[in-house]
């Protein structure tokens, strides 16, 4: 028998904290919230808001290193490593606690600080406590992954949730992964001055992107850190504090690296598994991700799920997106609402900075969109001048006979600024290019980078 049943379960302190808030305090529901960490989720704990604090770091180092372009002879004396991370995870820290705090104001939520665990359809065991809910809301993201590479499970090496709370900096440093995690911590130590070696089967870092700027990423964050392309990591090993990472290229030609630190980003896995999701009858795909319907409804009534952990918008602001729609369609005689995911966003934070929004220029092909590519660089406006950036550029995939806007892809600095001028005329004005064309930009901002290819 339960020791207590809620009207609303919320398992994940990240995003799901949005639904249980409307719960708790507009519809006046008793609500159960568990989270085995601190509250705020990956984003705030353990991904976006620490490491961008570190990444805008590294932004001051290379503005620094790179000043003479502006007639200024400037250098660095000394980089204090542990006040850096220190800065970025007191904040942290504070602020989980924070919202920890904030939920001793409302009698109508219960926080169950540990592990939860399904033992039944809606049914779960917390602390030695068994509790059931009327709705369930399972929002417990994912965790690093580590791909079954021989020695690696012998071998002391860092995810991203380690890699944000070094007190000591590596001298050197193995990534295994060329995605955004690999490029945005690469550049963060990079440019702290460890020396970076970059391992990535594929032909290109950051692969999902439009694949010109793909190109140009690689091209330039290749000129500062040791990139290997088309690599095959064949075994791991370690000698002391010395990492030892094997690698064979494409024609079969094998060498050994050797670094302070080994930091394995190859991706994410759902936690479902750890939630003993099977429990319930809630079906998951191949990936280990809950499946859910445009309303995020799993298959067992009354279970809902959102976030990472079902892998649709893989982004905070993805997750809070769908955390609008959940909390509205839990409500009692709501009409329930798609989510509507067709202008999501996304950013990478690296050197360069990269942002983009709808289709890739090959998306559009493999959809047999008609459709044209409109660019323009940088150095081209007036600001990008004054920048002396060479190398940033915006690409339009527009449809000629509509005039509308199918994606746009940014590479350059503010790059997930800029973007959102074209993320609002997709979502408020129908993609309708002459949202951004006619409209007065302000010279010579960087905005006005933006204007010009329309």
């Amino acid at each position: 028998m339960a020791d207590t049943h809620y009207d609303l379960i919320v398992i994940g302190g990240g995003s799901g904290l949005r639904v249980m808030s409307h719960a708790a305090h507009e519809y006046g529901w008793k609500v159960a919230l568990i989270e085995e960490g601190p509250l705020g989720g990956t984003c705030l704990n353990r991904g976006c808001i620490p490491s961008k604090i570190l990444i805008h770091t590294a932004d001051i180092v290379e503005e620094i290193k790179n000043a003479a372009r502006f007639g200024i002879d400037a250098k660095i004396e000394r980089i204090d490593f542990s006040a850096i991370m220190a800065r970025a995870n007191s904040f942290v820290d504070e602020e989980a606690r924070k919202i920890k705090e904030g939920l001793r104001d409302n009698k109508n939520i219960d926080f169950y600080n540990t592990r939860a665990e399904f033992t039944g359809n809606k049914t779960l065991t917390v602390g030695g406590k068994t509790i059931t809910g009327e709705r369930i809301l399972i929002a417990a993201g994912t965790r690093p992954t580590a791909p079954p590479i021989p020695g690696l499970s012998g071998v002391r090496y860092l995810t991203s949730t380690e890699a944000l709370r070094l007190t000591t900096q590596p001298k050197s440093m193995i990534l295994i992964g060329g995605g955004y995690i690999a490029t945005e911590l690469g550049h963060f130590y990079g440019a702290l001055g460890t020396e970076i070696t970059i391992v990535e089967m594929g032909g290109l870092l950051v692969p999902r992107e439009d694949k010109d700027i793909a190109e140009i990423f690689t091209k330039l964050f290749s000129k500062k850190h040791t990139v290997l392309l088309g690599h095959k990591v064949l075994e791991v090993s370690e000698e002391g504090e010395v990492k030892k990472v094997l690698v064979e290229d494409a024609a079969g030609a094998k060498k050994e690296l050797r670094a302070e630190a080994l930091l394995v980003a190859v991706g994410r896995r759902s936690n479902a598994d750890i939630l003993k999701i099977e429990n319930t009858g809630v079906k998951v795909n191949k990936g280990g991700y809950i499946e859910v319907n445009e309303f995020m409804e799993t298959n067992v009534p009354g279970i809902w799920a959102l976030g990472d952990i079902v892998g649709k918008a893989p982004f905070k602001h993805g997750a809070n997106h769908e955390a609008t729609y959940v909390a509205w369609n839990m409500k009692e005689g709501a009409k329930k609402r798609a989510v509507d995911y067709s202008v999501m966003p996304h950013a990478i934070f690296s050197s360069p900075q990269v942002a983009g929004v709808g289709f890739t220029e090959q998306e559009a092909q493999e959809r047999g969109l008609s459709y044209e590519v409109r660019r323009h660089e940088y150095k081209r406006t007036g600001m990008g001048k004054a920048l002396e950036e060479t190398d940033g550029f915006v690409k339009y995939i527009v449809d000629p006979q509509e005039d509308i806007i199918l994606g746009c892809h940014i590479l350059g600095p503010q790059a997930s600024v800029l973007i959102h001028e074209v993320i609002v005329a997709m979502s408020a004005a129908g993609g309708r290019a002459s949202a951004i064309r006619d409209a007065i930009h302000i010279h010579p901002a960087l905005s006005e980078l933006m204007e010009r290819p329309l």
